[in-house]
């Protein structure tokens, strides 16, 4: 079911779509007598990697998801936390994917979302002393561990090792979330992963029984305060942010259609 699933997920994320459209568009019109089906499917895969690559349309896509939790306020000296944080005994870092490559240190391996999710993580750490720092993610092959990755980059960031629980053997956030309450039991958990991602990754811990407080990072819908016409081009962190957007919504169509939220 696991592997299913990510097979079926993965066709219908924006540019695999529209390049399996554009293909069979070119097959049927190169190659076939169906050439006005072949046109039409060509058009319809370029208007749609058009708007996929747009920031307007990306940023219009994505936002919704990012708007639902705020991330935890800026931290002042003599200014007490928030009391639903101020709470947390546990910090619950959510995997998102590292290199495995040779040379590089561990905050270099990981991706940008696991980078942003470790600081944020990090930054958490240092304002509730009493609180466990918790990473999450399986290996590839014989490959080091994601979780055992994010661990290394929190302690380069000057967290010590004896405050870190690993998860290594969760394959996705429902996963994640059973783990997780099984550690934490009723105990406040404050759970930090992508702004994008964190619609469904809350319900899912709030339909494990754990008592989670979103803390959102890794945003990306960043929209200027003034209009600059930049923002109505297109570039690949725009296909980038429409194509999270819209496995999200599948995701969450899944997990829904389960039951598991």
């Amino acid at each position: 079911m696991f592997w299913a699933k990510k097979f079926i997920s993965f066709w219908i994320l924006p540019l695999p779509f529209t390049l399996t459209l554009l293909v069979a568009g070119l097959v049927l019109l190169l190659f076939t007598r169906r050439a006005r089906l072949g046109r039409g499917l060509v058009v319809s895969a370029s208007v749609l990697l058009l708007l996929f690559s747009n920031k307007v349309v990306s940023t219009w896509l994505v936002r919704p998801l990012e708007a639902r939790y705020p991330s935890a306020p800026e931290f002042s000296a003599g200014t007490p936390l928030p009391a639903q944080l101020a709470v947390c005994r546990f910090i619950v870092v959510l995997g998102g994917g590292h290199s495995d490559a040779a040379g590089l240190s561990a905050t270099q391996s990981l991706s940008p979302s696991a980078l942003g999710r470790t600081v944020e993580g990090v930054r958490l750490m240092r304002a509730l002393p009493q609180a466990r720092l918790v990473v999450s993610g399986p290996g590839v092959h014989q490959n080091d561990s994601h979780a055992l990755v994010l661990s290394r980059a929190a302690q380069s960031l000057g967290i010590d090792p004896a405050r870190i629980s690993l998860i290594d053997t969760a394959r996705d956030t429902e996963d994640e979330a059973a783990a997780v309450r099984a550690l934490s039991g009723d105990q406040p958990v404050a759970l930090v992963t992508s702004a994008w991602h964190m619609p469904r990754a809350a319900a899912l811990f709030r339909k494990a029984g754990v008592n989670v407080l979103p803390c959102s990072a890794d945003f990306t819908a960043r929209v200027n305060h003034d209009f600059r016409w930049s923002d109505l081009t297109w570039d690949t962190a725009s296909l980038e942010r429409s194509t999270w957007a819209v496995r999200e919504r599948v995701g969450y169509l899944w997990v829904w259609l389960r039951g598991k939220v």
